[in-house]
């Protein structure tokens, strides 16, 4: 599978890594976080998906200057990289159902559709309905 390492990295890039690997393998391919930096909200443990892109924040909490805000009401998540923190902006969307979409993420290796929000346990359709265009995958 192929990833994309980018942010605060040693050596940011694309890497050929073989299927199954994990996060960790991705930052490790990389060289390691970059002096001072934090993988902060990364799932170090969970499985990559083909195509991806694992971005390493910054050392601090915040975003680096310059770096769009972003309004709850109008951003689109990306349920294979959102942190529970973003999913929980979603409508409808609390702690216990945003940690559920990040479990459900975890156990299947990441969504290949946005439909699959359904399999999640607490999303009926009305719930679908309400969030399904503030996702993406």
């Amino acid at each position: 599978m192929t990833v994309h390492v980018a942010g605060k990295i040693r050596n940011p890039g694309v890497y050929l890594l073989p299927s199954g690997s994990r996060v960790t393998d991705a930052v490790t391919a990389a060289g390691g976080v970059s002096r001072g930096a934090s993988t902060g909200a990364l799932n170090l443990a969970r499985r990559l998906i083909d195509g991806e892109q694992i971005v390493v924040g910054p050392s601090t909490g915040s975003a680096p200057p310059g770096t769009p805000v972003l309004d709850p009401a109008t951003a689109i998540l990306d349920l294979n990289s959102a942190t529970p923190d973003q999913l929980e902006e979603l409508p409808g969307v609390g702690e216990v159902l945003a940690a559920r979409i990040a479990e459900f993420r975890t156990s299947h290796g990441g969504f290949t559709s946005v439909e699959q929000l359904r399999e999640v346990n607490g999303i009926g359709p009305r719930k679908f309905d309400e969030i399904k265009a503030k996702v993406r995958v």
